[in-house]
């Protein structure tokens, strides 16, 4: 079984402020920090700290190839990693005094996936193996449906969350993997129940964890239903917290543990991160966890 994320490759730029940019406002940063991020290479990273072994497919410009370097640095399997003629899909993310973020992207190389990228990706995979997706890059509903054809189990992570996502065939996905936020969106509900409840019986096979930050995170498949609490810690900077939980709840479920110790393994994992500044960075390897 070989697991195989197909997703973005971004620059990451940032800024520390006292309070978020408003309109028509010119303010100065406190502090500037480059980092190697995308919520594809975060997720790639999560999954290889929490021991998976894992592939990554996406697009850089020259201008990303230490990102590429970072994967294999990580024993992350590049194989599929190609280098196009444009500049790399990069994020320009502010973090407040709080620790909260708000991200503008540019999707750069991101965004030029082919149908021939694509299948000469797939063709290395078969039925049951895993294919984890964000919504980052272009040809998502072209992907899925190919998924979907060779019998991949496909995990969404619906990030982030825009006008196309609804028109993907999303009942070809197996597991969903989204925040409060993205679960509203779906489904035009407030309260996390009938979040969850909506998306369970419009999506009828798929598995669903909702993340809901510090107020922690619900499971649901069918008429389970499992909930975990967060764990209270100082945050710093939440900026790669979702990708840190997919990566570790994937990990898990992959390493034979049941999803009640997946969620909360992955919620240590998120909880770790978030006390440490920048995105791949501040993703924790599963000995820390175990500690």
């Amino acid at each position: 079984m070989k697991i195989i994320n197909i997703g973005s490759l971004n620059i990451d730029y940032v800024y520390e402020v006292d309070s978020f940019v408003k309109k028509g406002e010119t303010k100065l940063s406190n502090k500037l920090n480059i980092y190697s991020g995308g919520k594809g290479l975060n997720q790639s990273i999560a999954l290889k700290r929490a021991g998976a072994e894992v592939y990554h497919g996406g697009l850089i410009g020259k201008d990303g190839s230490f990102l590429k370097e970072l994967l294999e640095k990580e024993k992350v399997n590049t194989d599929f990693i190609s280098i196009v003629n444009s500049p790399s899909g990069h994020a320009i993310i502010q973090v407040d005094e709080s620790g909260d973020n708000c991200i503008l992207l540019h999707g750069g190389a991101n965004q030029l996936f082919t149908e021939e990228i694509v299948d000469s990706i797939l063709e290395n995979f078969n039925k049951g193996d895993y294919l984890l997706l964000q919504n980052e890059i272009n040809l998502m509903e072209y992907i899925i449906n190919k998924a979907s054809e060779k019998g991949l189990i496909i995990v969404l992570n619906p990030s982030p969350i825009n006008s196309k996502l609804k028109s993907y065939p999303l009942d070809k996905v197996d597991i969903f993997i989204l925040n409060e936020v993205e679960g509203k969106e779906l489904t035009n509900k407030e309260k996390e129940e009938d979040i969850l409840n909506e998306l369970i019986s419009k999506y009828l096979k798929a598995q669903f964890v909702l993340t809901l930050g510090e107020k922690g995170v619900r499971y649901g498949f069918k008429d389970e239903r499992i909930e975990v609490n967060a764990k209270q810690v100082k945050a710093m900077d939440t900026t790669a917290a979702g990708d840190t939980f997919t990566g570790y709840y994937l990990a898990s479920m992959l390493s034979g543990k049941s999803v009640q110790e997946a969620l909360e393994t992955a919620t240590v994992a998120s909880s770790i991160t978030v006390t440490r500044e920048g995105a791949a960075d501040s993703i924790p390897y599963m000995k820390e966890i175990l500690e």
